[in-house]
């Protein structure tokens, strides 16, 4: 007879040492990528250079596009459109699955250099939902871009490499912290003492000395001046490389794992799965974590350019094109949720909890108290989601983001919905979301890979 009662089995047990090798090989390479992935514009260099080591082609140097064609479009170098082209009509709808690759950091102020008490310091604005108080006396590293008014770029990565000096921003001593303490928790530190520990050896000037002479110190190494950093994307975050976690090493401990766990899983998954039907899209933007505004968040129209050369190079030009694609594609919105945690039991809702060793999360809907913001997916997509990876022996369990009225939170998922599209939130579930170092399963980010290359490789539709 068939078991009636729903289990939940840790992935972990019953696996084939080969399984074990498969798992631990593949999530060598994912630290790798979170290694060299730290901000938006990293992962958008890392992600088209793998595209392109497995035979995908710019499509602004096509001028048409058949059955099987692999191309990708580069959004401003901080989001990538790619697709495999597949033998059914575009209008006929897609697989497609979106992820985001920023995450919650802190940026410089437009104008952030200024000296205080014989010390010199960046002020910084923080972006994205954090606690601010993890962001204090943690070694930080400084990446991004600085573009000159004659339109140089000059690229910064300092704090990564072991010879690299680090940046942190201070915290008060215990013994002069009594009104700090007394403080809630949010309020403890202000985003205003965000602020970035730079230098201390002054120049021979009279004023700001020691601040002038970090300025020289840079324009020695890159030729710029304090004006510069007007149009410059500054970014500071965690210092601390990926590595594996717990005596098994069963788990990993990283920052930007909220999204980058799923866009390498679901980047994975495109370059790997086989070719469908449908044409398979993978999407990885930016912006989500402000609420994907923006030219390169998912909420602009340049998907829709993306998706314009595609139909033109298809050679389809029929009327409503774009709105039957919307309107007949099946996607994954790839985001994390979040894990179980042992230590704050009194936030989740057991029967409805991810736990991080037990398979890729799907979320009906997220939002908040009255599922505010959700675009909870129907039953029967739902369904067809169940089949796909049930099918193919991918480990999954349904949850929501914590108790009713504790809190909430978002994704890319209703935005897409909003165009037509069925969309369901499926991830991994992960503890510390949103920390300086946010811990996953290996087996989950593995099982996130089988998931979207099933839910890619299928040819059926939704069963409405």
């Amino acid at each position: 007879m068939e078991n009636i009662l729903k289990d939940k089995i840790c992935g972990w047990k019953n696996l084939s040492e080969d399984e074990k090798n498969n798992i631990f090989s593949f999530n060598e390479k994912y630290i790798n990528f979170l290694n060299n992935s730290k901000t938006e514009r990293e992962a958008n260099k890392v992600i088209i250079s793998e595209l392109e080591a497995n035979g995908f082609v710019d499509i602004n140097n096509l001028d048409y596009i058949n059955a099987g064609d692999k191309v990708y479009y580069n959004n401003r170098g901080k989001s990538v459109f790619a697709a495999v082209i597949g033998s059914e009509s575009l209008e006929n709808g897609v697989n497609m699955i979106g992820a985001h690759i920023d995450s919650p950091r802190l940026d410089l102020k437009p104008n952030p250099f200024y000296e205080d008490a014989k010390l010199a310091l960046l002020k910084t604005h923080y972006y994205g939902g954090i606690k601010k108080y993890q962001w204090t006396t943690i070694p930080l590293s400084m990446h991004g871009i600085i573009v000159k008014a004659n339109g140089e770029k000059i690229s910064i990565s300092i704090g990564e490499d072991e010879n690299d000096p680090i940046f942190t921003i201070t915290d008060l001593l215990p013994h002069l912290a009594v009104e700090q303490s007394n403080k809630p928790l949010r309020k403890a530190i202000e985003g205003e003492s965000l602020n970035i520990l730079i230098g201390s050896i002054p120049s021979e000037s009279d004023k700001d000395a020691i601040k002038e002479n970090i300025l020289n110190l840079l324009n020695e190494k890159y030729g710029i001046t304090e004006i510069d950093f007007c149009s410059s994307e500054i970014e500071l975050v965690p210092a601390f490389k990926a590595r594996s976690l717990g005596f098994d090493k069963s788990m990993i401990a990283s920052y930007g794992q909220d999204d980058r766990v799923c866009a390498y899983a679901s980047l994975q998954a495109l370059i790997n799965a086989k070719q469908s039907a449908y044409t398979q899209i993978g999407i990885f933007v930016d912006k989500e974590e402000i609420g994907s505004v923006g030219n390169t968040g998912v909420c602009s129209y340049t998907f829709d350019f993306f998706m314009n050369k595609l139909f033109e190079k298809s050679g389809i030009n029929s009327m409503g094109a774009l709105n039957k694609f919307y309107c007949n594609s099946r996607m994954i919105s790839a985001d994390v949720g979040a894990g179980m945690d042992p230590n704050y039991l009194e936030v989740s809702e057991p029967n409805n909890a991810s736990y991080i060793g037990y398979g890729i999360e799907i979320n009906k809907y997220t939002g908040s108290l009255g599922k505010s913001g959700a675009s909870d997916a129907n039953a029967e997509f739902v369904g067809y989601i169940r089949n796909v990876f049930e099918t193919n022996n991918v480990k999954y369990q349904l949850s929501e983001l914590g108790k009713v009225d504790i809190g909430g939170g978002g994704t890319i998922a209703y935005i897409l919905a909003n165009r037509g599209m069925d969309v369901i939130d499926c991830g991994v579930p992960v503890i510390s979301m949103h920390s300086p170092y946010e811990v996953t399963s290996k087996y989950d980010v593995y099982a996130a890979y089988c998931a979207y290359k099933a839910f890619y490789e299928s040819n059926q539709k939704v069963n409405y």
